[in-house]
Formats: structure tokens, C-alpha cells, sequence
């Protein structure tokens, strides 16, 4: 099979996945935005339409004959309180993309959910009630979206109809946002008016806002570049080893028959895991991170069959031409890429749980595929929402971001966030009970 065979499918599949999440403050309506959406883009099966146009029935819904959050809020928790507390995913798809939404919550008590909704994001919808502009858990999940580098932000300035598609309106809620973006250092920053409950700029561009001459919800995603479009092949490998593949137990009489086939599985060695990064094609020169030592690739497999390239984010097998020791937690990278090993981190820190995150803290940290034990040397600072800068903090509560300094027992090749937003994330657990204690990023 030739390299060109190989490549077609990738560059013609892959290329159309687009990843997104949603995040608002209470009551911005963004569970009714992400169900018209999906309503209208007829990502809805039609069981589904009639068991929420019944429910919104039952329930005496005000405004009209359908409820769309009802699409979307799956736990019974979420409908009863008429709140969204857990990240839904959804997946949909029109012509030309195929869609995967992280649905998060909007409570300030569920920010962490939005850090996990949002860590895989080519892009972030932020809704904003067109009548209070934008309030202090706009600025944290800007703030959120900024230090997880999402490369597009969307602010939807929701319930315009509330406020007869005034214009003025919408220009004074988008010169706040984009005060705050240019705050944050956001550069791609994207504005629109729109009405979730009467379907104006979601999927079809409305004739109510002759002011606003931009994209509608759907057609902005539909054309803004995801980081799967980018050129991958140009990025270095990184592929954060699982396991180590050797054969196991006797040959099966039939492959024993034949001696070069028997001698061959019998020599097999692979180091197998998802590439994180960039791209590897046989005969590529890599290094094994902790052994410092080059080989070349022998050989590929992809679910199983042999291949002459294989890209993130695909599971693969590599076939190394030496007997490199690439244990679980190891990185293999192409050869003269990666940084130097370090045992010291300056990081952020997205504080998860509900404990405190203190000085002294013993912890572990876990990287790839990596787990190492480690020491929170010190908390610098903390974030304030409201100034968008950072004060004195000698602790992390749930929910506050801050900054803080790790020392690590063992070395990890940690990159800086800004450089790989793979290999520059890690996460904190309680080395006790397994907990998730914070979300760190390497500064």
C-alpha cells in the first residue's frame, strides 16, 4: 500500500470534526440554545421531539409549544431544578462538519466542569444575557477559556427579542466583551446577537437584526478552522507510551510452521499508546524520553494493521529498530525535540475539589501517561475575577485559579501550555483516595 493510499482518508475525514463547548451564567439560556441548535440543524430524532413536546406540555411551558433546554438537561436533577450541572456531549453533524459539543454548566459551583468541557475546545460559546451585558461569571469563564488557550471565542449575546433587537444594546454588551478579551489577551473574538427561544442568528441569519451583518451561530462554527486542520504533519511526535507489547506465551501451531514468521513475533517488541502530537511515518528518527536514546521506527500498526504514517490523535503500535526501554510513562518523540527533563514546575492550577490546596501539600501528578509523587511547594497567587489580576494566596479553594509552584520525585518532560495544550496539562490527585484535587497547566 503506498504512502498516498494511506494519506487520502485522513486528509478527507478527519479534517471535518469540529470540537466545541457552551458556558453561560444562570438563567443565560444556554441549555435552550444548545436544544434549538441541535433542533434546527435536525440533529434530533423525532421519538425524542415528541417525548419534550409532551413534556413541555405537561409542565405549562409559557413560551410556545416546545421547551428546547429539555433536549439537552439528561439528568433528572437538571430537569427538575431547571439547572445544568454535569458536561453533556453531543454529537451532530451538518454537510460540510461533523460536530462534538461539551455542554457545560453555568453555576460559579461548577466552574471545574467547564475546565474539563472546555481543555479539548477548538472553540468556546460564551452566552450573555443581552440585559445585564456581562457579569463577574462571564469574566471567569473568560478567564478560564484564555488560560486554556481555546483558539476561538464566541460571545452570543442571548434573548436580543427581550430587548427589541435594539441595536445599541448589543454594540454596548460586545464593547464590554471585548474590554474584557482584550484583558485577557483573547485574540480570535467573535460577537453575535441572537434569540435561543425564537431561533434569530442560530442556524439561519435573522431579519430582525438588519443591524448586524455577520455569520449566524451555525455558520461561524461550520467555517472557523479546528486544530484538526491544522498542519499536524509539521508538529513533533509525541506519543505518550501505554504499554509495551511482546509476545506472550507459545506461537499458534500454524505461525510455529513457518520459521520466519516464527522467528519474527517471537523478536516483536512494540511500544504502543495514542499519539498526542504530530504526525510519524516508518523510517522517522525518534528518542525515548529518561533513556535519551535515538532509534528509528521499524514499523507501524494501526488498530492492528500495518501503516506507513499515523497521526495524532490515533492509537498506534511503533516497532522501534533498537531495544529501547520505553516503560509506561514514557514519551516517544521525534529525535531533537523534546525539553529537558525537569523536576520543578511554575503552573496554574484550576483548584478542583473541595479540600483546600495548601503549601507542603503531598500529592501526585499525573502527565500522559506518567504518575509521579510530588510536593505543592508554595501558592503564589490567586486570581481575581473581578480585576483580572492576580493577589497574595497562600491556599486554593474550589473554584479559585491560581499559581503555584510543584517539586516533582521523579522527572517529567513537561512543555509549556502555550506551546502544547497536551503535553503542557496535568492533573493533581490526592495520593490517599484518588481524587482529582486541581487542573494544572504548565507556565
Amino acid at each position: 500500500m503506498s504512502l498516498d493510499t494511506l494519506e487520502a482518508p485522513v486528509r478527507t475525514t478527519e479534517p471535518t470534526l469540529f470540537r466545541f463547548a457552551t458556558a453561560g451564567s444562570v438563567d443565560d439560556g444556554k441549555s435552550t440554545l444548545v436544544g434549538r441548535l441541535l433542533h434546527d440543524a435536525k440533529a434530533i430524532l423525532a421519538d425524542q421531539l415528541e417525548q419534550v413536546a409532551r413534556t413541555s406540555a405537561d409542565r405549562g411551558f409559557a413560551h410556545g409549544a416546545f421547551d428546547f433546554a429539555l433536549l439537552t438537561d439528561g439528568l433528572r436533577a437538571e430537569r427538575e431544578q431547571g439547572i445544568t450541572i454535569d458536561v453533556a456531549y453531543r454529537y451532530f453533524a451538518t454537510g460540510t462538519r461533523s460536530f462534538i459539543l461539551a455542554d457545560c454548566p453555568g453555576h460559579v459551583q461548577y466552574t471545574r466542569n467547564m475546565v474539563t468541557g472546555s481543555t479539548t475546545a477548538d472553540a468556546v460559546v460564551v452566552l450573555v444575557d443581552a440585559r445585564a451585558g456581562v457579569v463577574e461569571q462571564t469574566r471567569r469563564h473568560l478567564a478560564v477559556v484564555a488560560l486554556l488557550r481555546v483558539p476561538h471565542v464566541i460571545i452570543a449575546v442571548n434573548k436580543i427579542d427581550l430587548v427589541d433587537f435594539a441595536a445599541e444594546v448589543f454594540d454596548d454588551v460586545s464593547a464590554q466583551a471585548k474590554a474584557v478579551a482584550a484583558e485577557l489577551e483573547i485574540d480570535d473574538l467573535h460577537v453575535i446577537p441572537v434569540s435561543a427561544l425564537e431561533g434569530d442568528n442560530i442556524v439561519d441569519r435573522s431579519g430582525r437584526t438588519p443591524w448586524y451583518d455577520g455569520p449566524a451561530l451555525l455558520e461561524l462554527l461550520e467555517s472557523l478552522p479546528s486544530a484538526d486542520e491544522s498542519a499536524r504533519d509539521a508538529e513533533p511526535l509525541r506519543l505518550p507510551v501505554q504499554s509495551v507489547i511482546r509476545p506472550q506465551g507459545g506461537l499458534a501451531p500454524e505461525l510455529a510452521a513457518d520459521p520466519a514468521t516464527a522467528t519474527a513475533l517471537r523478536d516483536y517488541r512494540a511500544v504502543a499508546g495514542r499519539i498526542s502530537r504530530g504526525a510519524v511515518r516508518v523510517g522517522d528518527e525518534v528518542e525515548v524520553s529518561g533513556s535519551g536514546v535515538r532509534t528509528v521506527v521499524r514499523g507501524i500498526r494501526v488498530a492492528g494493521v500495518p501503516a506507513e504514517r499515523a497521526v495524532a490523535p490515533q492509537s498506534v503500535s511503533l516497532e522501534l529498530a533498537d531495544d529501547v526501554d520505553a516503560a509506561r510513562g514514557a514519551v516517544v518523540a521525534s529525535a531533537g525535540t523534546l525539553p529537558a527533563p525537569r523536576r520543578d514546575a511554575e503552573v496554574e492550577l484550576f483548584q478542583l475539589d473541595a479540600r483546600p490546596l495548601t503549601p507542603g501539600a503531598r500529592v501526585l501528578v499525573k502527565h500522559g501517561t506518567a504518575t509521579v509523587q510530588a510536593i505543592v511547594a508554595s501558592i503564589d497567587s490567586r486570581y481575581d475575577l473581578d480585576a483580572l489580576t492576580h493577589v497574595d494566596a497562600d491556599r486554593l479553594e474550589t473554584n479559585d485559579i491560581g499559581r503555584a509552584r510543584l517539586r516533582l520525585a521523579a522527572d517529567l518532560t513537561l512543555e509549556p501550555y502555550r506551546d502544547s495544550r497536551h503535553e503542557g496539562s496535568f492533573l493533581v490527585i490526592h495520593p490517599s483516595d484518588g481524587a482529582t484535587l486541581a487542573a494544572g497547566i504548565v507556565r
